[in-house]
């Protein structure tokens, strides 16, 4: 059976070749990302999942933080070099998604429903991966790229202050964006008999 929606779900691949030629405006993309995430499920419809939504200096100041930090942990200069340039791709792009999770929320579950408590954090993780997956998605549909990056933790803090952003809001990924400047390769898939159980 094919769908419209499998269609698109196959149409959603990592793009790293970025470029800022994206005819929705700001706000219009902003919208589309907002009212996705809000239709995105969460265990407890607990709604713990925060988005930054960064264009212009503010996207650029994301991944200047990213080379900045990487500079003194990636001491060699060949291979920093390589690093620099694949940061300049995401530096390339319309914008920047931030993926939070406000883990106060997450906390006070934890202390409402002990028998659960151990839970909350991973359906946390799910309800995050749930929203990347429904933007990525809704991107596509739009003709717009993404990749979606984790350089946190090594990014947290500085993130955290050139945002102001709050400090129960834990730093999950960062998703650039922006129009296609060059396909995704090949994915490769694993055969479906390791992947897939039919049992009736």
């Amino acid at each position: 059976m094919k769908t419209e929606f499998n269609n698109l779900l196959a149409k959603r691949r990592s793009i790293y070749a970025l470029g800022d030629n994206v005819k929705e405006t700001p706000e219009d993309i902003y919208t589309l990302i907002k009212d996705t995430v809000r239709n995105s499920p969460t265990a407890f419809n607990s709604q713990t999942v925060r988005t930054v939504v960064l264009f212009g200096k503010a996207s650029n100041k994301v991944w200047d933080i990213v080379e900045d930090r990487l500079k003194s942990e990636v001491p060699d200069e060949e291979a920093f070099a390589k690093t620099k340039e694949k940061i300049a791709t995401f530096r390339a792009g319309f914008g920047t998604i931030l993926f939070l999770t406000d883990t106060a929320i997450v906390e006070k579950l934890e202390r409402d429903f002990p028998l659960y408590a151990d839970n909350f954090a991973d359906w946390a993780e799910q309800g995050i991966g749930g929203a990347q997956q429904a933007v990525w998605a809704a991107l596509a549909e739009q003709n717009i790229g993404a990749s979606l990056q984790h350089y946190n933790p090594l990014i947290d803090d500085a993130i955290h202050e050139a945002f102001d952003l709050p400090k129960e809001w834990k730093l999950r990924a960062q998703m650039p964006f922006g129009s296609i400047e060059a396909p995704a390769g090949e994915k490769d898939y694993l055969d479906e008999n390791e992947v897939f159980k039919l049992i009736k």
